[in-house]
């Protein structure tokens, strides 16, 4: 078997297994000889459990008794209490999304080719897939979208011979409560015969609604289509006049019949901006767009919001988008595949920003929780064996927004590797300060881009400078950063009253995101009395200092084969990787500032 935290799993679910209830009874058979299970079609994905001496009962609904299962493999594995009373998932919809290109490559993908594409064909093991849902279902992800959002070749899903792959693939996963998401192109009928792809044209209507009507009929539980449109160079209703809610509802309107939802990307902004132009502030764009149409979208329409306003850096401040449409259905989008945050090289735990996320929106605000995947066809799945860490935790984050980082980690690591106490402590705590270790060495004070262009690791103070993306951080020998308050580009008037003071307070602005909202210069005075050239130093000192320990640590562990080597070649890379981080941004910031380090530390001049 390929390794997971399942691993205490032994068997691969037989292929004649395709009830979830039938999957259930298997999975807990391996790890408890006298269980009973309940069915209650009524619960849906909801379940209990209870225990009678040595037995136990799991009561559920038709996926809810195959979850049940999986929480108490969970429980008796991690020797741990069972969840007391009813246990519903928070959001109904707990999506993968997935990068997936037909010639097996995956957009931003670090662990290996894809897993269902080749060739420009479906292509994979049975077993393997079936192994996949098991993954996922034993922390309830339910949707899984298997195209890039980019997409490249779009009418051969929905129209072509490709059709009825598409529905071999769902009825493997079908059995794990998994159901198919797929990315549509809004142009694609201008691939079909039509002269335009505008949403208020009749015939554009009809002609997604009949092809609805044909992709329903083979996979009747498909969850929907996945919309990127208007956005780096992909079409959408702007080309025609029209809003995004005309666009996103046209589509609605055409699967709703099914009970299919539309995920409309919220990620839409100028990637054509002069770096000339001080105006234009690329954090803004979204607001901007889809502020004003609050309460226009359909019902069965989810706004997928990126987490922060600019792409997945390793440190944002919330999007105002979350806290502006309160009549929109919206979902957070996270990236599980370490884009702008390791490459799945360096160590990063996401499960403690999540929380700091979730804490900012409010659960009560979102109507899903959707993430970027990090799988591919590396025999451990996630490339770096720690990296599975952020798959699974975002399972239980999607499944309970109220999820506790800290006890979530912790989990996954006894299921996982379940090491001695002393050694637990260590890696948690590990695990748990890495994204703080990487941020360090890497972002100044959520100071975003300063990344290698294209292949986004490494550092390069100003690959972006100068770029068509927005992403600037006019760094020159007076100051650094930009001014976001009502002085400068107005971004924090986007935020509510309190939020919008706090971040507009240079003197009151979180440290980690004082240059994300001002442009300060190198003397500034930080609450803790040193410059703001000197946090810069230590910080890349520190945190550099920081990635060696957590590699000394590491080799202290009973980590076993082959994860063990594996880890430690790709955190003897992380160590480079801060080294350089480390000397390079000093330096940078050295020859702007001419500020010598305070403790006489080596900066290359």
């Amino acid at each position: 078997m390929r390794r997971t935290w399942l691993g205490i799993l032994s068997k691969p679910v037989p292929g004649e297994l395709e009830t979830p209830s039938g999957i259930a009874a298997f999975e807990a058979a391996q790890v408890c000889p006298d269980v009973r299970f309940a069915l209650r079609e009524d619960w849906g994905e909801s379940y209990s459990l209870e225990k009678t001496g040595d037995a136990y009962a799991v009561t559920g609904g038709t996926t809810g008794v195959l979850y049940g299962a999986y929480a108490l493999i969970r429980a008796i594995a991690a020797g741990e209490p069972l969840p007391e009373g009813r246990q519903t998932p928070y959001y109904p919809l707990r999506m993968l999304d997935c990068w997936d290109n037909m010639d097996g490559t995956i957009e931003r993908g670090y662990s290996g080719r894809s897993l269902w594409f080749e060739d420009d064909e479906f292509s994979y093991d049975p077993e393997r897939i079936r192994q996949l849902g098991r993954m996922l279902a034993s922390v309830g992800i339910n949707v899984l979208c298997i195209n890039n959002v980019n997409v490249h070749q779009p009418a051969q899903h929905l129209t072509d011979s490709l059709l009825p792959e598409v529905k071999k693939l769902a009825a493997i996963l079908r059995p794990f409560g998994v159901r198919l998401m797929l990315s549509i192109d809004f142009s694609q009928p201008m691939q079909n015969g039509l002269d335009t792809s505008d949403p208020l044209d009749p015939r554009v209507e009809e002609w997604w609604t009949e092809h609805a009507e044909k992709v329903w009929q083979e996979i009747p539980d498909l969850a929907g289509f996945l919309v990127k449109a208007d956005s780096e160079h992909r079409p959408g209703p702007s080309v025609y006049g029209r809003t995004h809610a005309q666009g996103a509802n046209m589509l609605a309107r055409a699967v709703a019949p099914f009970g299919g939802k539309i995920v409309w990307r919220a990620f839409v902004y100028n990637c054509l901006q002069d770096w000339r132009d001080t105006t234009t502030d690329r954090p803004c764009a979204a607001y901007d767009l889809y502020h004003p149409q609050d309460g226009s979208f359909d019902n069965n329409v989810i706004l997928q919001i990126k987490y922060g306003p600019y792409d997945f850096q390793v440190r944002e401040p919330l999007s105002p988008l979350f806290l502006g449409m309160p009549r929109t259905s919206i979902a957070m989008e996270m990236q599980l595949a370490q884009e702008y945050t390791g490459h799945q090289i360096d160590v990063y735990a996401m499960a403690p920003m999540w929380r700091e996320l979730l804490d900012q929106a409010g659960k009560e605000k979102l109507s899903a929780l959707v993430a970027v995947g990090n799988l591919g066809r590396d025999d451990n799945w996630t490339g770096h064996p720690f990296a599975a860490v952020n798959l699974f935790c975002f399972g239980l984050f999607a499944w309970d927004p109220d999820c506790d980082p800290e006890t979530a980690i912790r989990l996954w690591e006894r299921l996982t590797y379940n090491l001695p106490a002393d050694q637990e402590e260590t890696f948690v705590s590990m695990l748990m300060n890495s994204r703080h270790v990487y941020e360090q060495y890497t972002a100044p004070l959520g100071l975003c881009w300063m990344v290698r262009p294209d292949i986004h690791y490494g550092p390069s103070p100003y690959g972006y400078e100068f770029q068509l993306w927005g992403t600037y951080n006019r760094a020159d020998r007076d100051a650094v950063g930009i001014d976001r308050t009502k002085k400068g580009t107005g971004f924090t008037e986007q935020y509510p009253k309190e939020l919008a003071q706090l971040y507009a307070d240079p003197e009151k602005c979180p440290d980690e995101l004082l240059l994300f909202f001002h442009r300060l210069p190198y003397d500034w005075k930080m609450r803790d009395g040193r410059t703001l050239i000197q946090r810069i130093y230590d910080d890349h000192f520190d945190g550099c200092a920081a990635a060696e320990k957590m590699y000394a640590e590491l080799k202290t562990l009973s980590i076993p084969e082959p994860d063990r080597t594996e880890a430690l070649q790709r955190m003897e890379r992380q160590v480079r990787n801060a080294r350089e981080w480390r000397d390079v941004t000093n330096t940078f910031f050295h020859r702007f500032s001419g500020a010598p380090d305070a403790h006489g530390r080596r900066i290359y001049a």
